[in-house]
C-alpha cells in the first residue's frame, strides 16, 4: 500500500508541476527550427523529432503552432503504439483556461465530429474485408496476364499492341488505387504489413516509390488545397488555381503562361505529361537524392519485369516506347480522377479551420455506382476518405450518411455530383481562374 501510494503521489506531483502554455505562446513555435503542437491538450516539442517522422517532417510541421488532435487520430490507426513516440516529446499542456481549439476554430463541430468518428468505430467501419482487397489484387494480376497473352497469341501488330496498352494502363490505374489503400494503412491492422504490401504494389507493380508517395500525399491530406502546404496545388507556375492565386498573379503582372487559356493548354501539358514526365523524373530523383535504396530496388524490379516481358516482342527501343505509351494513357486516367474532387473546390492560403470544415471545403464527391467506385478506386467518396483516411474504402459509403447529417446540422455544403459533371467542372474551374487572372492583370 505504501509503495503504491508513493507512486500515485509522484504521478500527481509531476502532473501538478507540468508547465502550462497559452495558445499565444504555442503559436509562436511554428517555425522550421522551432515547432510545437497540441494533441489532446498536451503540448509537444517536435522540432528535432520531426526529421524522423515516418510520414515526413513536412506533414507534421504543417501543424506546428496548432491543435493536431484530429489529424493525429485520422492518420494513426494504432494509437497505443504511436503514443510511445510522443512521451519523450511532451513539454507541458494547455493552461486550464485555454480552449482546446486554437484560433477560434468551431469547437462544437469538432466535438460532433469526434462523436461521429466514435460511432463509425462502434459500427466496425474501420474493419477490413480482406477478400475485397485480395480480389482487387487478383484482377490487377489478371489484367497484366491478359496484356501479355494478347501480344503472345496475336503478335505485336498495331491492334494487339493498342489493346494490350489499354489493358496495362487499366492495370496500372487500378494498382495505383490499391497502393493508395496500403499507403493509408487501411488494409491490415498492423502498420508493418501495410508498409510491406505498399512497397510491393507501388514498387513492383508500378515502378514508383512508397516513401516519395507518403511524403507527398500525406501533406495533401493534412492541409488539402492550402498553398505552400499541399504539394498537389503547387503547379510550378503552369496553372493558377482558385480565386486568391490568379488575382495575386494578376496584380503582380506575373505571366509565366497565358493563364486565360489554361483551360485549353491543360489538355496538352496536364493529363498527357504528369506521370510519364514529371512524376517519373521526380520519383527517381527523390529516391537517389534521399538514398532510398530499398524503394529504388523495388522500382527496378518493376522495370526489369516489364522489359524482360516485352523486349522479345518489341526490342529495347520499342519496349521503352510501349512503356511510355502505357504511362501516357494511365496519366490521363489518374489526372482526371484525382482533380475532379479538389481543383474545383476552395484553394487558398491557410484558413486555420477545424479538421471537419477544412476537409469539406477542399473536397467533393461523385455519385456512387459500381463503375464509379471501380473507375475511381472509391475516390468518388473523397469527402469520407479525407475525414477517415485509414477507413477501408469499401466502407466509405456506409459512413457517408453520417457525414451528410453532420453537414446539414452545421450548414456545411456537402457536394456530390454525377461523374461527367465532375470532370467538366475541372475545365470550368480552370477557365474561371484564368479569367480572374486576366481581369487582375489588365485592371488591377
Amino acid at each position: 500500500m505504501g509503495k503504491g501510494g508513493n507512486q500515485g503521489e509522484g504521478v500527481a506531483e509531476r502532473e501538478a508541476t507540468m508547465p502550462t502554455f497559452s495558445w499565444e505562446e504555442i503559436q509562436k513555435h511554428n517555425l522550421r527550427t522551432d515547432k510545437w503542437l497540441v494533441i489532446d491538450r498536451k503540448v509537444y516539442n517536435i522540432t528535432e523529432w520531426s526529421h524522423r517522422h515516418p510520414g515526413g517532417q513536412r506533414v507534421i510541421g504543417h501543424y506546428a503552432g496548432e491543435d493536431a488532435t484530429d489529424v493525429f487520430h485520422a492518420f494513426h490507426p494504432n494509437l497505443k503504439f504511436v503514443r510511445k513516440f510522443l512521451k519523450p516529446l511532451l513539454i507541458g499542456e494547455l493552461a486550464p483556461e485555454e480552449p482546446s481549439q486554437d484560433r477560434g476554430k468551431n469547437s462544437q463541430i469538432t466535438e460532433d465530429f469526434r462523436v461521429l468518428r466514435k460511432t463509425a468505430e462502434e459500427m466496425n467501419l474501420f474493419k477490413t474485408n480482406h477478400m475485397f482487397f485480395f480480389l482487387h489484387l487478383a484482377h490487377i494480376v489478371a489484367l497484366e496476364s491478359i496484356g501479355w497473352f494478347t501480344i503472345f497469341y496475336f503478335g505485336n501488330g498495331w491492334i494487339p499492341t493498342l489493346i494490350t496498352a489499354f489493358v496495362l494502363a487499366t492495370s496500372q490505374a487500378q494498382a495505383g488505387w490499391l497502393q493508395h489503400d496500403y499507403g493509408h494503412l487501411s488494409v491490415y491492422r498492423k502498420p508493418m504489413w501495410n508498409h510491406i504490401a505498399h512497397k510491393f504494389v507501388i514498387g513492383h507493380l508500378k515502378g514508383a516509390s512508397a516513401n516519395w508517395w507518403n511524403h507527398r500525399h500525406f501533406q495533401h491530406h493534412a492541409k488539402p488545397n492550402v498553398f505552400q502546404k499541399d504539394p498537389d496545388v503547387n503547379m510550378l507556375h503552369t496553372f493558377v488555381l482558385g480565386r486568391w492565386q490568379p488575382i495575386e498573379y494578376g496584380k503582380k503582372k506575373l505571366k509565366y503562361l497565358p493563364y486565360n487559356h489554361q483551360h485549353e493548354y491543360f489538355f496538352l501539358i496536364g493529363p498527357p505529361l504528369l506521370i510519364p514526365v514529371y512524376f517519373q523524373y521526380q520519383i527517381f530523383m527523390t529516391m537517389i537524392s534521399r538514398k532510398d535504396w530499398v524503394d529504388l530496388v523495388w522500382a527496378i524490379s518493376y522495370y526489369t519485369r516489364f522489359f524482360v516481358t516485352y523486349i522479345p516482342f518489341y526490342g529495347i527501343l520499342g519496349a521503352l516506347l510501349f512503356l511510355n505509351f502505357v504511362r501516357f494513357l494511365e496519366s490521363h486516367w489518374f489526372v482526371w480522377v484525382t482533380q475532379m474532387n479538389h481543383i474545383v473546390m476552395e484553394i487558398d492560403q491557410e484558413p486555420y479551420r477545424d479538421w471537419f470544415s477544412s476537409q469539406l471545403s477542399a473536397t467533393c464527391n461523385v455519385e456512387q455506382s459500381f463503375f464509379n467506385d471501380w473507375f475511381s478506386g472509391h475516390l468518388n467518396f473523397q469527402i469520407e476518405h479525407h475525414l477517415f483516411p485509414t477507413m477501408p474504402r469499401h466502407n466509405l459509403h456506409k459512413v457517408a450518411p453520417l457525414v451528410k447529417s453532420l453537414c446539414a446540422k452545421h450548414g456545411i455544403d456537402y457536394q456530390e455530383k454525377p461523374l461527367l459533371r465532375a470532370l467538366l467542372d475541372i475545365i470550368r474551374s480552370l477557365k474561371k481562374s484564368g479569367e480572374l487572372w486576366l481581369d487582375a492583370y489588365l485592371h488591377k
